[in-house]
């Protein structure tokens, strides 16, 4: 993969500053061409986006780049082209009785020249997301994806290029030092997908330019079992959230909170039901690999560490295969009973085919431990006793929720997505994502006969009289 030198970043950027001044209000026509253009670009090239990202995974499940990718971005699409009038619209607002017959209205505006930084676990989806919504709103969009992914990057580069002048979309390759010198650049509004440490210097960089930020970011995830669940199907669904993609998803439930005395049951029936959706892993085109070398070593020292602590181990390998880290990055699913909290499994999020399971004794713990951490980006509760699921709704704070399954709430397109506190800040998709990229401008309209004139110096009697009426409308 070809680095972009700074010179040509600084070169696109200004490009791009230069064509919006040019068109800083681009008409509905406008939008929908490049909205077109990004679908036709998706739809064209299915199967070199699908083989890229494989590439770069080495043994990425079509079937996922093709629902969580292809499908949700053309989807997103759709979903923009169906209401961007709508959104586009000047939105009539309230005003104050003592204020009439003067009027309010808000005006979407774009904002400029929009920054994304993408990661590598969704390459497209995490790219294309938010810059659908960011050319809906009206903006020009740098791109910055991962150079864990250099076969999907150079492509993404090539197709763009070829759909879009430079001035209105383009990609920059490179490594982490172009990514820190891309953060840097005084966008109008930068949006990160990534790590909560990166996530951090990603805001500190904005910080110095005023740049306003989105922060996707992720956190530990918790998936809780109420006693009143369905054990059977919340194991079939959490298994199939965890394993997703090989769980290198930002809202995969990280850890599984369990009744007491019923973690090694569950645990068995989520082992049945990983290897009834995978009874091959090695060579099961089914199954994701890891992204890297160093990623999967990581996790398997996770693993050990929880071992050697005392936790009790289950890897679900149904057809017995070797998994030799120097011909595969693929790794077995392990469900790990009972780790200490002092872990890395239970304090890092994990990001990978591991579960760790604990046990609680009362819903109050259950919902304790849930609040001792950082605000987790999603929370996945199963179960059907009402009071129990409104006490975690209310007294735990998370970016979403799916009750009685997983991953669901992030496909959502007239819902926002993000965070709170350590995973994120900001949200997008649907409306949520065209606001964000937005500056929605409040336009107060006064007519020629207005009472305001009544408070103009000198103050005097007229004054006070009038401030008490405006005290008592208020």
């Amino acid at each position: 993969m070809e680095m972009t030198t700074p010179a040509v970043v600084a070169e696109r950027f200004e490009a791009q500053r230069r064509a919006f001044a040019q068109e800083p209000y681009p008409a509905y026509e406008a939008r929908l061409s490049r909205l077109d253009r990004l679908a036709a670009l998706v739809e064209a090239n299915e199967a070199a986006i699908v083989a890229a990202i494989d590439a770069d995974f080495s043994g990425r499940a079509a079937q996922e780049t093709q629902t969580a990718e292809l499908f949700v971005v053309a989807a997103g699409i759709r979903h923009a082209k169906r209401h961007l009038k709508r959104w586009m619209r000047v939105r009539r607002v309230p005003t104050a009785l003592h204020f009439r017959p003067g009027y309010n209205r808000l005006m979407p505006q774009p904002l400029g020249v929009i920054g994304i930084v993408s990661p590598w676990n969704y390459p497209l989806q995490l790219a294309l997301a938010p810059a659908l919504a960011a050319l809906a709103a009206g903006n020009r969009v740098m791109l910055k994806p991962s150079e864990l992914t250099p076969a999907f990057s150079a492509l993404l580069d090539r197709l763009v290029a070829g759909a879009f002048d430079p001035d209105e979309v383009c990609v920059v390759t490179g490594d982490a030092e172009t990514g820190k010198a891309f953060s840097a650049l005084p966008f109008d509004h930068l949006f990160f997908t990534g790590s909560t440490t990166v996530g951090r210097s990603v805001a500190q960089a904005a910080a110095a330019n005023l740049t306003p930020v989105t922060l996707e970011l992720g956190g530990k995830s918790p998936a809780i079992l109420d006693p009143s669940c369905d054990m059977e199907s919340a194991a079939r669904r959490i298994a199939f959230g965890k394993l997703f993609n090989a769980g290198q998803t930002c809202v995969a439930p990280d850890y599984l909170m369990v009744p007491k005395g019923q973690a090694e049951a569950v645990a068995g029936r989520i082992a049945a039901a990983m290897a009834a959706m995978y009874p091959s892993l090695v060579a099961n085109p089914d199954y994701t690999a890891i992204i890297s070398a160093r990623h999967r070593d990581r996790l398997v020292a996770l693993v050990e560490e929880a071992r050697a602590a005392g936790a009790r181990v289950i890897e679900v390998n149904p057809a017995g295969e070797r998994f030799d880290a120097a011909t595969t990055r693929k790794l077995a699913p392990a469900l790990v009973i009972g780790p200490p909290p002092e872990t890395r499994l239970m304090r890092e999020e994990i990001f990978g085919p591991v579960l760790p399971i604990v046990e609680y004794d009362r819903l109050d713990a259950a919902i304790a431990h849930v609040k001792a951490g950082d605000h987790p980006l999603a929370l996945y509760w199963f179960g059907t006793d009402a009071a129990s699921r409104e006490r975690v709704l209310r007294e735990t704070l998370a970016g979403a929720v799916t009750v009685n399954d997983c991953l669901w709430q992030f496909v959502q397109e007239d819902q926002p997505c993000g965070g709170v506190g350590a995973s994120g800040m900001g949200a997008y998709h649907g409306q949520w994502g065209f606001d964000a990229f937005s500056k929605l401008k409040p336009v107060f309209h006064q007519p020629k006969l207005a009472g305001t004139f009544l408070l103009r110096p000198p103050y005097g009697r007229r004054f006070e009289r009038m401030l008490r009426l405006l005290k008592r409308l208020a």
